[in-house]
């Protein structure tokens, strides 16, 4: 149940501004969000969410989990704006 097709990087963007990679991957920050909000050990959350092993390269594993699940943070706490502007402009 991992993403499949979908490719991630290590990081993700930093930054204040919303990019087309934030926009890809919005359903899997979200999923990232609930996995915290339930208590999931982050292992779990790495084999399931983007198909990995963590027993292979913990310390790689860790970034992808912690980087992606500040990003789907930063994403609750401002970029979600972006989004909220762009369809006000669109209506």
């Amino acid at each position: 149940m991992g993403q499949g097709t979908q490719t991630f990087v290590d990081e993700p963007p930093s930054g204040d501004t919303l990019t087309s990679y934030d926009r890809e991957h919005m359903k899997l920050y979200m999923r990232l969000l609930d996995a915290e909000r339930d208590g999931a050990d982050w292992r779990e959350a790495v084999r399931i969410l983007f198909g990995l092993d963590p027993e292979r390269d913990p310390e790689r594993c860790r970034l992808i989990h912690d980087s992606h699940l500040a990003r789907a943070h930063w994403m609750t706490e401002g970029g979600y704006r972006e989004l909220v502007r762009e369809s006000q402009r669109k209506s």
